[in-house]
């Protein structure tokens, strides 16, 4: 049965992490009743749903995907580029050494995993405020032995690459080509987000369907029409956090 790691809302989440949102109010309580409702999508799909504790010190601990970049043969514990999210990456190791030998980041390294998208064989690594060059450095020497080609893109506008593009089909992407150079791409299919909605991009791809954030429909629209099966869900107050649908969860698809 594949599995999704996932981590609890911290219920200092007001205090997390902010690069490129002004700070609005969270409703944590709304906050946790959309988390919930996410990872019961995710059980409605077929994965069973690791939920690891929150710890009260560790605001952004909800965005799980940043503490790991995790393929068949091996788990990367990644070294966050913010500080205060470098604590995160103990207990996700802890859970992944189980089922996975594991491969550190080390400094002067940085490495988010919401800057690593993978598409088959092929990964893509996000140069950002948060993932450096010496990171992706490591994390292609990593990878290389199992036949893994690592791409670097450039990244502006937005938090991570994941906030620009995500694979919502075998072969295919959804970007915004404001964030992210499409040419990078090449190979794939795309489509491209609203440009009412710049913020769309992020989505989730789980057994066939795309998981999309419900405050976009524009974009939603397209993807319809595309046809993909699409799961929409509100992470309004998840979003005022910088945080969006692949930041929730580190699938294992095993």
């Amino acid at each position: 049965m594949p599995v999704a790691i996932t981590r609890q809302l911290s219920p200092s989440i007001t205090r997390c992490e902010l690069t490129h949102l002004e700070r609005e109010a969270i409703d944590v309580e709304r906050a946790l009743a959309q988390h919930r409702r996410y990872e019961h999508t995710l059980e409605v799909l077929g994965y069973e749903v690791l939920s690891l504790p929150a710890e009260a010190d560790l605001p952004d601990c909800v965005f799980v995907e940043d503490t790991a970049v995790v393929v068949d043969e091996l788990a990367v514990i990644t070294r966050p580029g913010a500080v205060s999210r470098r604590a995160e990456t103990a207990a996700v190791a802890e859970v992944l050494a189980q089922r996975r030998p594991l491969v550190r980041i080390e400094a002067p390294g940085t490495l988010d995993g919401g800057d690593v998208l993978r598409v088959g064989r092929r990964v893509f690594v996000g140069l950002t405020g948060r993932t450096n060059e010496d990171g992706v450095a490591q994390l292609r020497g990593a990878l290389a032995p199992f036949g893994y080609t690592v791409t670097v893109v450039a990244v502006e506008g937005c938090l991570h690459l994941k906030s620009a593009v995500t694979q919502v089909a075998p072969d295919t992407v959804l970007l915004n080509r404001a964030w992210v150079d499409s040419s990078t791409f090449a190979e794939l299919e795309t489509i491209d987000v609203d440009p009412a909605e710049p913020s769309a991009a992020n989505t989730l791809m789980v057994d066939g369907a795309a998981l999309v954030a419900a405050a976009y429909p524009r974009t939603a629209a397209r993807l319809a029409k595309a046809g993909l099966l699409l799961v929409r869900l509100d992470m309004s107050e998840l979003a005022k956090a910088e945080g969006a649908l692949t930041c929730c969860s580190i699938l294992l698809n095993d």
